[in-house]
């Protein structure tokens, strides 16, 4: 069975940091394109950062280009997305998905191109 986990989320203030990290059982995450997808209150979901298998091309939105880093350990089956100058806008569950698609880095495509979820883990900003 697969399951993926998201986990570093929480409360943070505006200008500080957090890290996510999202790790698998039953999945080998070198095997796929990789991303950071999020959900703010009453809004659709976005992908804001994706990965390519070996890490060597990366799509950032622009509301994160500069502030957030996103990368990955295949040997560690984990993925990792570093939020720095967190912003109250930023608020959000974040879901880690992983999928076949790749765009070239051009942005990270549709959810319906990620097979495996995580359950998504809550980043609260406060100003």
């Amino acid at each position: 069975q697969v399951q993926v986990a998201e986990s570093g989320g929480g409360l943070a203030q505006a200008g500080e940091s957090l890290r996510l990290s999202c790790t698998a059982s039953g999945l080998t995450l070198a095997d796929y394109a990789m991303g950071w997808f999020r959900q703010a209150p009453g809004k659709e979901r976005e992908g804001i950062s994706c990965i390519s298998w070996s890490g060597g091309s990366i799509y950032y939105a622009d509301s994160v280009e500069g502030r957030f880093t996103i990368s990955r350990d295949n040997a560690k089956n984990t993925l990792y997305l570093q939020m720095n100058s967190l912003k109250p806008e930023d608020t959000a569950m974040y879901y880690c998905v992983a999928g076949d698609a790749w765009y070239g880095g051009s942005w990270c495509g549709l959810e319906s191109d990620y097979k495996y979820w995580g359950q998504g883990t809550q980043v609260t900003v406060s100003s």
